[in-house]
């Protein structure tokens, strides 16, 4: 930490602790709705970046990975199981072996679009609160 911060007072860290407060309820209503449809929430992650970054061509396995902030085998690994649920396909690059594009099936779409709809709502119904700590750590500096 730099020398020149201020140190913080208890509304920082009230801020800090309510910003961690918020997202933990969110992700807590995300893993609950997620268990309803049988996923978990690193795979909705991967359905939600798949759909959202992949070129024309799908999205690379370690485009995934870096977008999921994991290792490259547990990617490997989570997009074996969407495979097997049909959510997804694989392909191998023809001009380079080492390279796996990933990409949605109709029914990965589907399940998709029916999960994002109410994660939607749900940041909806957070985000004043998780604003509102974040306002306080960014004016504090």
């Amino acid at each position: 930490m730099p020398l020149s911060q201020p140190p913080l007072q208890q509304q920082d860290y009230m801020a800090l602790a309510s910003f961690r407060y918020g997202l933990r309820k969110f992700l807590r209503f995300s893993k609950e709705f997620l268990a309803t449809a049988d996923l978990t929430p690193e795979q909705y992650e991967a359905l939600l970046a798949i759909k959202s970054f992949a070129s024309a061509a799908g999205l690379l396995v370690g485009q995934l990975s870096e977008r999921l902030q994991v290792r490259h085998h547990s990617t490997v690994a989570l997009t074996h199981r969407l495979v097997a649920r049909g959510l997804v396909t694989k392909e191998r690059s023809s001009t380079d072996r080492r390279q796996v594009s990933v990409r949605l099936t109709a029914a990965g779409l589907t399940a998709l679009e029916a999960m994002a709809v109410v994660h939607r709502e749900a940041i909806r119904l957070h985000a004043p609160e998780i604003m509102a700590a974040l306002r306080h750590i960014e004016k504090r500096d």
